[in-house]
């Protein structure tokens, strides 16, 4: 039976410099170590075991010299049915990259492109890649680290691309975007652009201290600067929480970090724990695709609330 209430279980794929030692793809995306495996795979069978499709948005940039193998599992994940999208991490895109297209690397973080050019770049070679590979149309981006601007929504629309996953006001209390609307509802961008928000809480801050969101993530981490006792607080709102939610994973997320910051495996209490969080997520909320959440937005089952001007995520926009 239907519950009109919808989840969307997001996976951001991706293998970057600093968080292992060699090995990138299979150690971050794979999850494979030699005391166990904890990755995506992992993460696709327990959603198979409870009638689930995770999306996962996979980033070709962080390890662009091991593309082969980042199109790998790609061909994996969409051959065993599972929503794979794009994710870009281009500050980690070589120096070659940019200049074999005639274009600067810097700035390197794509919530500072001023260049229109670039961000089109980087959202029409990697859409590319993924299509070829999958034989299926590109529906939605994530901007690696939520770091995105007006030019990034821009060019999701010229690639015809419907989706953003992008908003995040914990990323613009960091620094990493420079705009984000405070709300956790899918809403239009005035480009036709459907955004579609990452669900986050307002909490309380520190004294001095400017806003604080926390994110529905899957394990509560460090890394989001969210203080540890919030994280039951965050498993607890799909008790009561709103009708539509985004859950945040990363390919790692059933792994740990040893001392020096990188990717280990250590047991199997984090993919224990991420199927009992599934298993009661699933009573609760009906579990969607970026291709189902497209059939019920047309069907008027999921709303956008109001629209936005896409001027106010220019650069030119930061405020101090």
């Amino acid at each position: 039976m239907a519950k009109n209430r919808y989840v969307l279980l997001t996976v951001d794929t991706e293998a970057l410099p600093k968080r292992a030692i060699t090995d990138h793809v299979q150690r971050l995306m794979w999850g494979k170590h030699d005391q166990g495996r904890a990755g995506v795979a992992e993460m696709a069978a327990i959603g198979h075991d409870l009638g689930l499709k995770h999306v996962f948005f996979v980033d070709m940039c962080g390890a662009y010299d091991r593309l082969e193998e980042i199109l790998e599992v790609i061909r994996w994940l969409d051959e065993d049915g599972q929503d794979v999208q794009l994710h870009t991490h281009p500050e980690y895109l070589p120096e070659s990259f940019w200049l074999e297209h005639g274009l600067r690397s810097k700035p390197k973080y794509m919530n500072q492109y001023t260049d229109e050019t670039k961000a089109q770049l980087v959202i029409d070679y990697f859409a590319h890649l993924l299509t070829k590979t999958t034989g299926k149309p590109v529906l939605a981006h994530r901007a690696g680290s939520f770091r995105w601007n007006a030019s990034t929504i821009r060019a999701l629309k010229q690639a015809q691309i419907p989706l953003s996953f992008n908003n995040s006001m914990s990323a613009f209390y960091h620094g990493q975007c420079v705009f984000s609307e405070a709300t956790n509802e899918p809403f239009l961008w005035s480009n036709g652009i459907i955004e579609v928000p990452a669900t986050e809480k307002k909490i309380l801050p520190k004294v001095g201290k400017e806003e604080w969101w926390a994110r529905l993530t899957y394990p509560q981490s460090a890394y989001f600067h969210i203080r540890p006792w919030w994280g039951k607080f965050l498993l607890d709102i799909i008790s009561d929480s709103p009708d539509f939610a985004v859950v945040l994973l990363h390919s790692w997320s059933l792994l740990y970090w040893d001392d020096d910051g990188q990717a280990t495996y250590v047991d199997d209490q984090r993919v224990q724990g991420y199927h009992k969080f599934l298993a009661r997520l699933r009573k609760d909320y009906d579990v969607i695709t970026t291709p189902e959440f497209l059939d019920l937005h047309k069907m008027g089952k999921i709303k956008t609330s109001h629209m936005v001007d896409l001027t106010l995520a220019e650069v030119k926009s930061k405020k101090k």
